[in-house]
């Protein structure tokens, strides 16, 4: 029998959230004594159900009589068509002088924004957009840091109905174009520049690039984040943020009650195959959907402060942002996260007493690697949970977290995406958790996986799946009047069905292990082959700092398998690591995942939420072109493939 590396005592679990969330169905009648029991009444029940996460968070607004029309078509089912809500009002229901924001630079600036200052830069916000001609349904775009006027930002254009679409300042010009040039956005906030690995880079010339390509912007606000006073007479109807808020006192908040539905936020694809898709969320939708993770699935609540190690062209940013609905501080931080060292968000979360930290699977890969032991480095002594997404967790990245983090903490691998701002697999702190294994899939979340002939199995990989609606769906795409686009992009596969594009396997206990993307899935021999099964080998190995594995056509209708690795400083690939990298592969995964070619690379690109573009790299290797490379943090390391376009020229073969 598997035993889990870490459980809750039964006294600790009637404590959580989602215990006495499930007290209160069995007093309703409800058979909800496991979380089992309350997964399969969540998507059996799903009026019920949602209509109990409102009622327990506390959602303020009008619920109206009706809660799903329509809820057996996919997409086209509506939640709470009679609704009235505002997405900001019940994000700033908390108004007292304890911290709701704490922020930390690389550098080490440190700023603190109290419950009621947020309120306050809020309210003068929001007096100014109102001044300026913000009207409902306008769009915001936003190219800032991760900083508190990104935050009261978004809070003043949602309670004003307006739409927020953001990225981080590292975007190029031309990719800040590809995304905020579909949507139009009437107001562009930026910052004057930003930090990275200590060095400043200024953003004014680039930003004047970005207006002359936005003709459509009537006011551009600048946040001076490393000058003070920043010269902006290059720049076209530009403000100060100062200039533009103001420092007076606060006018009081007015909170207008919008359909559930009401636009929220514009979200992009990563655009790594083709320009990004705009994905539109409604407010109410994202509200519902985070609220039930933060408080059901992260046991959040007042006493906890929220770090997600994130930038605003990550979804997690926006989701980060909600943990202030269940009156949670959030911790912030902007830049490099291994500078000035590779202790640096740790130090962050031992220094402003973190109790739930998120980041990506790489971050702890990479910190494993470093030879960190934050356990006996730091005190952690109030963390209590790690979160951690953007690509799967392996096995050995749980014993890591559980030697050298803590033993007494929840881990939890979580998985979902920008198509729905949220997640279709989590955590849940009832739950047991098992190595290598996320631990369940979302509440109200009917996800399934699908074998290639649509039917649903338990026990052996497929597609990820979700068969009934859930309110975080998208509102739609933006621009796309009759629906085409965004039925094309989630529900051609499996009509009436969610395609979420994600090689999973469902564990007989309940829980997931995914694989990787399904279209970066291997084929060799005609077996499909999940690239994360051979990164967990692989990246074990000390030499390797990181890696990228694609499917390289033969010619022959077949394919074979091509790794590129990054490898440590000071470390070549020889023949003796090349033997050794395909024996570990042998032994632990199957002789059809072993490389049929090795190659040594000096970077690998990623998208600008830090995933690895496996799609590039196979586009490349192809000699097709990436159609999108300014999706690319990195795009220049696209070179360093080329040399391997034609299958006889490989290195390394077997």
């Amino acid at each position: 029998m598997v035993e889990p590396l870490w459980t809750l005592t039964a006294a600790q679990i009637e404590k959580t959230r989602v215990a006495e969330f499930m007290r209160r169905q069995v007093a309703r009648g409800v058979a909800a004594a496991t979380y089992n029991d309350l997964y399969r009444w969540s998507i059996s029940d799903r009026e019920a159900f949602w209509e109990a996460v409102w009622d327990f968070c506390g959602v303020v607004g009008e619920r109206g009589t009706r809660t799903l029309v329509d809820g057996e078509r996919m997409p086209g089912a509506h939640w709470f068509p009679e609704a009235q809500l505002n997405f900001a009002e019940n994000l700033l229901r908390r108004c007292d002088d304890e911290p709701a924001i704490v922020f930390r630079r690389e550098d080490g600036l440190r700023r603190q924004l109290t419950f009621r200052e947020l309120r306050q830069d809020v309210g003068r916000l929001q007096a100014a957009f109102r001044a300026a001609g913000l009207r409902p349904g306008d769009r915001v775009a936003a190219i800032l840091p991760n900083i508190p006027e990104a935050v009261a930002a978004v809070l003043a254009v949602a309670s004003l109905g307006g739409i927020w679409s953001s990225c981080s300042p590292d975007f190029g010009a031309s990719g800040v174009l590809d995304r905020f040039g579909q949507i139009e956005p009437k107001f562009l906030l930026a910052a004057d520049g930003y930090l990275y690995r200590g060095t400043r880079f200024d953003s004014l010339e680039k930003l004047a690039a970005i207006q002359a390509g936005l003709p459509m912007v009537e006011r551009t606000v600048v946040v001076p984040y490393t000058a003070d006073r920043p010269a902006l007479h290059g720049l076209r109807n530009a403000v100060s943020w100062r200039d533009f808020a103001g420092d007076d006192t606060a006018p009081e908040l007015e909170f207008a009650r919008f359909p559930f539905d009401q636009p929220l936020y514009i979200l992009f694809s990563s655009g790594t195959t083709g320009k990004p898709k705009c994905i539109v969320h409604g407010a109410g939708g994202t509200l519902l959907q985070h609220l039930k993770e933060h408080q059901l699935h992260c046991d959040l609540g007042s006493t906890d402060r929220l770090f997600y190690f994130t930038t605003l062209g990550w979804m997690m940013w926006n989701w980060l942002v909600t943990g202030l609905a269940s009156g949670t501080t959030l911790a912030l931080f902007d830049g490099n996260p291994f500078h000035p060292g590779p202790e640096a968000l740790w130090d962050m979360v031992a220094g402003e007493k973190v109790t739930v930290f998120g980041t990506s699977a790489k971050f702890i890969d990479a910190s494993k690697k470093a030879g960190l032991e934050p356990g006996r480095s730091h005190d952690l002594s109030r963390l209590r949970a790690m979160l951690s997404t953007g690509s799967p967790l392996v096995a050995e990245s749980f014993d890591w977290v559980y030697d050298s983090v803590k033993r007494d903490l929840h881990l939890a691998s979580i998985s979902g995406g920008t198509d729905i701002v949220s997640c279709f697999v989590l955590g849940c702190p009832v739950l047991p958790v098992y190595r290598g294994e996320i631990q369940c899939r979302g509440l109200g979340m009917k996800v399934e996986v699908f074998d290639e002939q649509g039917t649903s199995v338990v026990g052996q990989p497929g597609e990820l799946v979700c068969t009934a609606a859930f309110p975080a769906m998208p509102v739609g795409f933006w621009n796309d009047p009759d629906g085409a686009r965004y039925r094309s992009a989630y529900f051609e596969r499996f009509p009436g069905t969610w395609h979420h594009g994600d090689w999973m396997q469902l564990t007989e206990r309940g829980g997931a292990v995914i694989y990787g993307r399904s279209d970066a899935t291997l084929n060799p021999g005609g077996v499909r082959i999940g690239t994360a099964e051979i990164y967990r080998q692989v990246e074990q190995l000390e030499e390797v700092e990181e890696s990228v594995v694609v499917g390289q056509d033969t010619g022959d209708g077949d394919q074979r398998v091509v790794l590129f690795v990054k490898l440590r400083a000071a470390v070549d690939l020889t023949d003796s690591l090349c033997r050794r990298i395909r024996a570990r592969i042998r032994e632990n995964a199957s002789p059809r995942h072993v490389p049929a070619v090795i190659a040594q690379v000096v970077d690998i690109p990623r998208t600008r939420s830090g995933k690895i573009s496996e799609i590039a790299v196979r586009d490349v290797l192809h000699g097709r072109p990436v159609k999108n490379s300014e999706a690319l943090a990195n795009p220049e390391a696209l070179e360093h493939f080329r040399h391997l376009k034609e299958p006889s020229r490989g290195a390394n073969t077997r």
